[in-house]
């Protein structure tokens, strides 16, 4: 059986996952993300030296639209390596770390210089959960001939809340911290 770090070292650079991206309104949006994000000056970054970190995510994804930049930002920043593992490549992974029994993504695995999971973020910040609740109570019932259409316009509005409002962009990182912060 792999190993999670196995995963990590057979996994693409995040850079390379963005340019293969083959959702163009995604892509757009993550790239406007990263583009606008500045990481704050608060000394969490100093506390990721030699970890590493591994997103377990997809294209299709809005929340990996939103997080991946973010986290990716905070790599950078921190001078450590973070790389993109598809979930749907190898469920193994994924079945490792489920959200309340399910798949969800994006989740982000943060790895020690040994090779040791030390902390696990994903898939949405609490505010961003509930942001997607209350939209979600809006909807018709599943059997509602409309239902489909209602909420794919529900999707579209949250994914361009995620790129205009940068609120968001601090829920993510707010909780990308503190979960972090508790672990180590």
């Amino acid at each position: 059986m792999k190993k999670d770090i196995d995963y990590f070292n057979e996994a693409i650079p995040m850079t390379d996952y963005v340019a293969r991206m083959t959702q163009p309104d995604l892509k757009a949006g993550s790239e406007a993300i990263y583009r606008k994000f500045t990481v704050p000056q608060d000394g969490f970054v100093e506390q990721l030296r030699g970890l590493r970190i591994l997103a377990i995510t997809e294209d299709w994804c809005g929340d990996a639209m939103l997080n991946n930049p973010i986290v990716q930002k905070v790599a950078e920043a921190a001078g450590i390596e973070m790389r993109a593992a598809y979930r749907d490549a190898d469920t193994d992974l994924i079945d490792r770390y489920l959200t309340n029994g399910g798949r969800a993504i994006p989740v982000y695995l943060f790895f020690n210089e040994a090779g040791d999971v030390v902390a696990k973020w994903g898939p949405r910040a609490p505010e961003l959960q509930q942001m997607v609740i209350d939209a979600r109570a809006t909807l018709p019932d599943k059997e509602d001939p409309t239902f489909e259409a209602a909420q794919a316009t529900m999707y579209g509005q949250l994914r361009q809340q995620y790129i205009d409002d940068e609120k968001h962009w601090s829920y993510v990182y707010e909780d990308v911290k503190r979960t972090v912060e508790q672990a180590l």
